[in-house]
Order: structure tokens, then C-alpha cells, then sequence
């Protein structure tokens, strides 16, 4: 299967008061075409960062960049920001994880559905109109032509999120990236939501990469599965395998930290204790080392390469899950 997307040795440093950041540290990942590639991990792992950068969205001084990004046959680090610019919209795309914020407050939703079309797509207003219209319905917005006129603080989180949706998949993309699409929303809002990404997906035909923190959100939305922790990729899989026969602590601390619905009244959840390195000082050890059950003090001293199964499972730990130690 070809990759739409390609990401070498991709790594991402922020000059700060306080040193040098590693926000993300030789990611590589693929996204193979027509697929739906999960990227999961805790606040701060650096899945937001990897996926803007992918898309050429981190710009600044202070931005330090290495690495290779290849989409659609485009090596887009070897481009301009110009013609990295033009594949926005029918390239790819990208759902923001606070509409309330992406979304202009001074403007009508119809105004800023439409700007796209006519930029991107040199449609008239007219038709830029009817098709913002054909776009609401699209996502299982009622009442389209009245939502055209509102303004984002008339709608619901929920409705605001569809918006979002329609204004990323106005181009038709051929990636889109979802970060954490159901952030804020009530358990029935999100199941809509990502029951909706399914089916425009499939309808669309696209590729998607959907960034959450929580593996139970990736377990029925995608086919593969990349787990980050502190700016590297530590375990991907496909999905099933993933599930069936994950290899890092981490992954398997992620799901035990999900809440069970067979969870006894009055006891503790579970949750992963400690928190992540400081990404100023990484430390020479494995990041998780000090978090992790299963750690020996080669854990704390060396870190991990990355290790790939005969059936291309990667994970990077010394002592993996269902190895003996």
C-alpha cells in the first residue's frame, strides 16, 4: 500500500527563556492512502506539534525543523511556503481542536464557510453560498440556511464542531487531520461526531490522521495506531494488533487509565502516575523509565532504539510487553 503522507526523522525544537524545547524528537510515521491513522498519547506528548509541522503550520524564528515530510509525491520541506500553501484545502486539511477559537467571532458562519470556496476554488459568491448550504447538510447540520447567518456563539459546541468538519472537507482533501475533534463535547456529541468522520471518510474518500489522547476513541475509527510519548513515536501498530498485542508500558498504562463500566463505586480510577520529562532535559534513559512498572536500570541509563516485529509491529522499549525479561 502506497503512503499519502511520509515522515522522516521529523524533529521539532522551540527556543525558549529556558533552553532549547524538544517537542518532537525523529518521528517517523506513514499514512498509508485510504486509511485512518490514530496518533495517541497524554497532553504534551507532541502529537499536536508533529501534525502541524507536517502540514507546514509552525512558523517563527524560534522554531527549530529537521527532517524530511513527503505528501502526495511533494517533498514539502524542500518547498516554498507559497506552493505548500496551495495544497491546503484539496491536499490536505486539518480540524482544530477548539472551534470556539478557530472560528472568527465577527463573522457569520456562511462568510467563513464560503472564503474557502472562493479562494481555493475561484467560485462566485452565489455559488459559494449554495454550496456552504450543500456542505451543512452534509454534515447533519438542520436548518443549513438559517446556520449560514449565524455567528459562532449561536451554536452549540457540538454544531460549532460540524462547522469545523464542513469548512475542512470544503475542498474535498485527500488528508485530514482530526486533532482531538471530540475535545468538550458530551459523550453522545462525540459519538455522532466520529460516527460522522466515519462516514464522510468512506464517502469522501479520504485519508485521516485522528489525534486524541484516548486509545478508546482510536479503537473503532481507525486502522492503524502511532502511540507518542515525550515527542517520539513509542509503539505503532496496526489497530487489531495493536490491541491484541501491544508491546510498550505506556500504551498498555493508557488503557488501563480508561474508565471501565464494570468500575466499583467509591474506588480510584486508575491513572498513570508521575508525569511527562521535562523537554528541555530529556535525560539519557527511556522517558517513561520513571513511570513505568516494569522498568530494570538499563531503562534509566540507555535509551531505547526503535524495534520492529517480522510483521512490521514497532515499539521502542528494552523490555517489552510479552517478552521474558
Amino acid at each position: 500500500m502506497s503512503s499519502l503522507l511520509s515522515v522522516k526523522n521529523m524533529s521539532i525544537n522551540f527556543d525558549t527563556p529556558r533552553g532549547s524545547l524538544e517537542a518532537v524528537r525523529g518521528v517517523d510515521i506513514e499514512i498509508p492512502a485510504g486509511t485512518s491513522v490514530g496518533i495517541v498519547g497524554e497532553s504534551g506528548s507532541g502529537k499536536t506539534v508533529m501534525c502541524r509541522a507536517a502540514m507546514g503550520l509552525l512558523q517563527g524564528s524560534n522554531v527549530k525543523r529537521s527532517g524530511t515530510v513527503v505528501f502526495d509525491g511533494h517533498e514539502l520541506t524542500a518547498m516554498s511556503k507559497e506552493e505548500v500553501r496551495d495544497l491546503f484545502g484539496s491536499g490536505m486539511a486539518m480540524i482544530f481542536q477548539d472551534p470556539m477559537t478557530a472560528l472568527n467571532p465577527v463573522r457569520r458562519i456562511g462568510s467563513q464557510l464560503s472564503e474557502g470556496l472562493r479562494v481555493r476554488l475561484g467560485m462566485s459568491k452565489a455559488d459559494a453560498l449554495a454550496r456552504s448550504k450543500e456542505l451543512l447538510e452534509l454534515v447533519r447540520i438542520p436548518n443549513a440556511a438559517a446556520v449560514l447567518k449565524s455567528f459562532p456563539y449561536q451554536l452549540s459546541g457540538g454544531m460549532r464542531q460540524r462547522v469545523m468538519i464542513a469548512i475542512a472537507i470544503a475542498c474535498n482533501p485527500k488528508l485530514l487531520f482530526a486533532d482531538e475533534p471530540t475535545t468538550a463535547l458530551d459523550v453522545t456529541v462525540q459519538a455522532q461526531i466520529l460516527q460522522l468522520l466515519r462516514e464522510l471518510r468512506e464517502d469522501l474518500k479520504m485519508s485521516m490522521v485522528l489525534v486524541t489522547h484516548d486509545l478508546g476513541v482510536v479503537a473503532g475509527n481507525t486502522d492503524y495506531v502511532a502511540v507518542m510519548y515525550a515527542g517520539e513515536v513509542v509503539e505503532y501498530a496496526p489497530t487489531k494488533k495493536l490491541f491484541a498485542d501491544m508491546r510498550m508500558p505506556y500504551t498498555e498504562a493508557l488503557l488501563d487509565s480508561i474508565p471501565k463500566i464494570d468500575h466499583k463505586s467509591g474506588t480510584r480510577l486508575s491513572m498513570i502516575a508521575g508525569r511527562l520529562p521535562d523537554p528541555t532535559d530529556r535525560g539519557a534513559g527511556c522517558g517513561f523509565a520513571p513511570r513505568c512498572k516494569y522498568a530494570q536500570e538499563k531503562c534509566h541509563k540507555e535509551h531505547p532504539e526503535l524495534k520492529k516485529d517480522p510483521d512490521g509491529h514497532l515499539y521502542r522499549c528494552w523490555f517489552p510487553i510479552g517478552e521474558a525479561k
